[in-house]
């Protein structure tokens, strides 16, 4: 793809497209879980993703986390967004892009957007989690310079070998 995708903190009046895009990334969770699709229940059942949807504005607000899209011909094709865990790392949550602005540096720009917000909110730590088939996003946070990382939460104890943890120094 030869145009760049541009990014830019998320509006309110891009909430709809940001909630549209965390479903389709939560339907590639589910296509990616597929052998053990009980994983999506314990961390992405419907009904508490409903939920999540609902307040992403409220638990991704400044001052302690912010919402990124990214834009691709006019339209909003990518979102990530972050949040305090606690006074010195933030986490990363929801990377995803539309398949169509794949190449064009969506997710790219979207995480250093993040990284450099969090930096500037005086974090020195930026963690995320993954699972292990979602190759090509674990391969981009590495190509980036997140490093693994001992898990920053308790996982479920079944998944631990299905998760990647990174981390990367700000």
């Amino acid at each position: 793809m030869s145009r760049a995708a541009s990014i830019r903190v998320a509006a309110a009046a891009d909430l709809p497209a940001v909630q549209a895009l965390c479903w389709d990334y939560r339907a590639v969770l589910v296509e990616a879980a597929a052998p053990r699709p009980e994983i999506v229940e314990a961390y992405y059942a419907k009904a508490d993703y409903s939920a999540l949807m609902a307040v992403l504005p409220r638990k991704h607000a400044r001052p302690d986390g912010e919402m990124f899209v990214a834009k691709l011909g006019g339209h909003i094709v990518g979102c990530g967004m972050t949040h305090r865990i606690n006074a010195t790392t933030s986490e990363i949550k929801r990377v995803f892009t539309a398949p169509e602005a794949r190449g064009s540096g969506a997710a790219t720009g979207i995480i250093r957007a993040a990284m450099a917000q969090a930096k500037a909110d005086g974090y020195t730590r930026l963690v995320l989690d993954s699972i292990v088939t979602l190759t090509d996003a674990v391969r981009l946070y590495d190509s980036m310079g997140f490093t693994p990382c001992t898990p920053y939460y308790d996982p479920d104890p079944r998944f631990v070998d299905l998760l990647v943890f990174r981390e990367i120094a700000l």
